[in-house]
């Protein structure tokens, strides 16, 4: 992982920080997504009892910026 600091707006784009997460090893990416979950979990503990989500039905489109 690249530790240096940088102030270039440029790699604060979603694409950038994609390539920056996809670099990482899959042992780094899954502690990450683990620390994630357990901060989502300390500040809504609630979050998986959650009754308002709703199924999709069809397909699915992610739309990215050109």
């Amino acid at each position: 992982m690249d530790e240096r600091i940088s102030h270039d707006k440029a790699k604060e784009s979603i694409e950038a920080k994609t390539r920056w997460f996809r670099s990482l090893p899959l042992a780094e990416r899954m502690e990450m997504l683990c620390e994630f979950t357990d901060l989502i979990l300390e500040v809504n503990p609630q979050i998986g009892k959650r009754a308002d989500a709703e199924q999709t039905s069809g397909r699915l489109r992610v739309v990215a910026p050109a």
